[in-house]
């Protein structure tokens, strides 16, 4: 071989070719988001209303209602996604403490809300 640099890239002897740990290239450390759409999570004023809101950005086109505000523990949030998503007669979601509902249906969200007795806005478009 010429030289004490060179590196054997290809051989046709049958021999196994293992490189030394250091010559090995090293990965990439993944990356950390917070969310892995990379967009940030919307702050949630704490003021006391459950905030119904149609979104579609970073979905694809997709539409959807998110419900925010809710003050309730993770099994009455289950519970209430479970009524919405019936009332609706869509799919749905939990992110935290958002509820997600496939589909546009702020104004069935909203009269179900008043009814439980939540305080609601209609935010966004």
């Amino acid at each position: 071989m010429p030289g004490e640099q060179s590196r054997l890239v290809y051989s046709t002897d049958g021999e196994h070719v293992v490189q030394a740990k250091s010559e090995r290239p090293s990965k990439p450390a993944p990356a950390r988001n917070a969310r892995a759409s990379g967009r940030p999570a919307p702050s949630v004023p704490d003021d006391g209303y459950v905030r119904i809101r149609r979104e579609k950005s970073g979905r694809g086109g997709k539409t959807v209602t998110t419900i925010t505000g809710v003050r309730a523990g993770e099994r009455e949030l289950d519970d209430l996604l479970k009524t919405l998503k019936q009332l609706c007669g869509a799919g749905g979601t939990r992110e935290g403490a958002t509820l997600e509902i496939q589909g546009d249906h702020r104004d069935r969200i909203h009269e179900k809300m008043v009814a439980l007795g939540h305080r609601v806005k209609l935010a966004g478009g």
